[in-house]
């Protein structure tokens, strides 16, 4: 993320805000010259009215100016958080899955809601505060010297002291601000982690031992915030302490000098009057410092988090650009042409596909390949740590191959649009995730323009129809949160009717059957008959009865394809299939299949 980029498309609310905040930092210098000729009118036994009017309308100007100030930096800086919180999520939404995956959740929360806030603060209010403060500063510095240079020296030498103080805290600040960030972060990903997993604490009555592991953690963030609270207190006396100096010093003085005549009343008035407006910026232009620390540690977390790696939309557009010609057109068309010649184009290709998890002992995926066409039902089976759901998520690009081609309706996947490979493929989770919101808000996620005739048959081929009617409010009830209100077995024929309803082209079924009972299961198993008809259907089992039926059967062990046919050959021919069979078939019903 270019954070300069994002403060730049903000430049023109920014530079206004500034500029009138100048404006009212000039109306504010020039308060004490008239006030000391309200007072030279006064001593003279002049008319007093003008230079009165004139100063009225100096506070009314300096009040008036410094609100619209305050809007406009205020007003960029939410469009800047704005700009940060879209980027970071678009980021995060288009990351690859292995990087998201290792992120803390808790984490990845704090950063792109509580650090995009205190960044807004540093590249905006902190700025500009900085900006008038200092000029203001300077404007006061530069009045007081052409007043009486003498006294200046003094106010100088007391103030330079506290403002080097000032700066060493203002840089203690920014280390106890990022400490405090880290610590803010990791109770947010404690707490997440507790609370998506309640059941298991619960059940495991672990609640005491994380309300501890919390406490501490909290304790730490409060800690480190205390740290920033006491070393951002000590801004304000260190700078009160040179001021208090200062004005004592110049108060002596210059009576003495008064009485002396060497220095006008009118003067020392105003020189005072001076020294106490020099005292409000000067603290503003350290606080303002102390923040814009605070705010470049957050900066410096929100810069990290919208590293992430994302998704390549497609590899093929990438290497067109390169070569300066259309690579990706001339695949397509020989893809096509390859396909009329000799009929439909396969579902789904692997081609000697290799995939290996870093610092893996060993690929999860070593030298694949299968073709499947275009329809009918194939069962994916083999022992735990197989490579099953890794197969899943290259076909889906969620993980990219080490070697090898997948080719999906004769394409290859790498060079298809990410939209578009995903458009035809149909995913059903294990865990079968939803949504907080109605069933039929799941129901159209990846088809949100269905019409009620194609969520009517979607219902059916999930065999959801009893489930609905039994709902109190039918497809528009209410879900919590990951789907509560439905049991485990409804919530995975709804995410079965959600993938049908976008009519795939490959539908990947990743233990669709684990949560159903025997009757569901059957049902189920009907419908996929019946929707591999029309595409062609890849479903994970390890429940031998929902494979049975299989058009063909994919065995494999240890990332390797050991065998493929159907059930009866597999049993013929392969140990490990005959020996997940054996395991949960009746000996009956494996000897006839032998």
């Amino acid at each position: 993320m270019n954070i300069s980029e994002t403060v730049r498309r903000n430049k023109l609310i920014l530079g206004a805000g500034t500029l009138l905040g100048l404006a009212g930092t000039a109306a504010t210098l020039v308060q004490p010259l008239f006030i000391g000729d309200l007072i030279e009118a006064v001593v003279l036994d002049r008319p007093v009215l003008w230079p009165i009017v004139v100063i009225a309308m100096l506070f009314a100007a300096d009040a008036l100016l410094a609100g619209v100030h305050f809007y406009l930096i205020g007003r960029a800086g939410e469009n800047i958080v704005l700009d940060l919180r879209t980027t970071l999520t678009g980021r995060l939404l288009h990351a690859r899955m292995t990087a998201f995956h290792r992120l803390e959740h808790g984490d990845v929360f704090t950063r792109t809601v509580a650090d995009t806030s205190v960044a807004r603060v540093a590249l905006s209010s902190s700025v500009a505060q900085m900006i008038t403060s200092g000029l203001t500063t300077v404007g006061c510095v530069a009045v007081m010297a052409w007043l009486d240079w003498k006294l200046l020296l003094v106010t100088v030498g007391c103030l330079g002291v506290a403002s080097a103080g000032s700066l060493a805290v203002a840089r203690a600040v920014r280390r106890a601000a990022a400490v405090n960030r880290e610590d803010t972060s990791a109770y947010g990903s404690g707490l997440l982690r507790v609370l998506g997993a309640l059941t298991t604490v619960k059940a495991s009555r672990a609640e005491e031992r994380e309300s501890e592991r919390l406490a501490r953690l909290a304790g730490a963030a409060r800690r480190s915030g205390i740290d920033v609270t006491r070393l951002s207190a000590m801004m304000l006396p260190t700078m009160n302490v040179g001021t208090q100096v200062s004005l004592a010093a110049v108060i002596a003085w210059g009576m003495a000098r008064t009485a002396t005549g060497d220095l006008p009343a009118e003067d020392l008035t105003a020189f005072i009057m001076y020294l106490f407006y020099l005292v409000s910026p000067l603290v503003l232009l350290f606080m303002s410092l102390a923040e814009f620390q605070q705010g470049r540690a957050a900066i410096d977390r929100v810069r990290e988090l919208s590293a992430i790696e994302v998704e390549v939309e497609a590899e093929g557009a990438q290497e067109t650009e390169r070569a300066g010609g259309p690579r990706d057109d001339r695949h397509r068309a020989a893809a096509e042409g390859a396909a009329d010649a000799t009929g439909r184009s396969p579902a789904i290709e692997f081609e000697d596909v290799t995939y290996s998890y870093p610092e893996a002992a060993a690929p999860a995926v070593a030298g694949v390949s299968f073709s499947l066409p275009p329809t009918g039902v194939t069962a994916v089976v083999g022992p735990s740590g197989a490579g099953k759901t890794t197969l899943f998520q290259l076909i889906e690009r969620f993980r990219v191959p080490q070697r090898g081609t997948i080719r999906v309706g004769g394409v290859d996947a790498a060079r298809l649009p990410l939209r578009e490979l995903r458009g035809r493929i149909g995913l059903v989770e294990q865990e079968s995730p939803l949504m907080r919101g109605t069933v039929r808000e799941n129901l159209v996620y990846a088809h949100p323009d269905a019409t009620e005739d194609e969520i009517e048959e979607a219902i059916r081929a999930a065999h959801l129809q009893d489930v609905v009617e039994a709902l109190p409010h039918g497809l528009d009830t209410e879900l919590g949160e990951g789907g509560t209100g439905l049991s485990g077995g409804q919530r995975q024929r709804l995410a079965i009717a959600r993938a049908l309803l976008a009519r795939p082209d490959v539908l990947l079924l990743d233990e669709a059957t684990s949560h159903l009972d025997s009757d569901s299961e059957g049902a189920l198993r009907r419908a996929i008959a019946s929707v591999g008809t029309r595409c062609q259907v890849l479903t994970i089992a390890h429940r031998i009865s929902t494979v049975v039926e299989a058009d063909r059967i994919l065995v494999l062990e240890d990332g390797r394809l050991r065998a493929s046919g159907d059930h009866a050959e597999l049993m013929a021919k392969d140990t490990t299939y005959r020996r997940l069979a054996s395991s949960q078939l009746a000996p009956s019903e494996a000897a006839v299949a032998v």
